[in-house]
């Protein structure tokens, strides 16, 4: 009896696997063509906004987290010296404190240097680009000259 229930389930498995919807993609469109593109645009002022946003959070995180570092150990040394368990506590609290503050230092560092390297990496091709397309502006010159145009 248990076999013909295992197998009855198996059964209604394979049955629910093969009717059960899919939420990771869209069903094919009719007509064919590309499929439509996101339409998230990004220009420099942003990148640049975003990069400068992250620079000022870097500056007031550093000041208000060691501020909150240095109260919290201030608090927790006093109440360590007064015999209370809870300032070791606060002592762990401050420690993984600062570690959470330099990570999200970190983090605010690494978009900010990003998004810098990311603005002049971009200026340079755009120089680039430009130089390449007026090269062959004057290469389309020379030969319309040549043919006699």
């Amino acid at each position: 009896m248990a076999w013909d229930e295992w197998e009855q389930l198996k059964s209604d498995a394979a049955e629910r696997r093969a009717t059960r919807m899919r939420l990771n993609q869209l069903p094919p469109e009719a007509g064919g063509g590309p499929p439509p593109q996101g339409d998230l645009k990004v220009n420099q002022k942003d990148l640049a906004e975003i990069g400068n946003a992250a620079f000022l959070l870097y500056g007031d995180l550093e000041k208000a987290g060691d501020h909150a570092r240095a109260s919290t150990q201030k608090a927790a040394s006093g109440l360590t010296s007064e015999t209370f368990a809870l300032g070791a506590a606060l002592d762990h609290v401050a420690s993984r404190w600062i570690d959470q503050v330099r990570s999200l230092l970190d983090a605010c560092a690494h978009i900010s240097n990003h998004l810098d390297f990311t603005k002049g990496a971009h200026a340079g091709d755009e120089v680039y680009i430009s130089t390449v397309i007026s090269g062959i502006d004057t290469l389309d010159k020379g030969f319309d000259e040549r043919a006699g145009s």
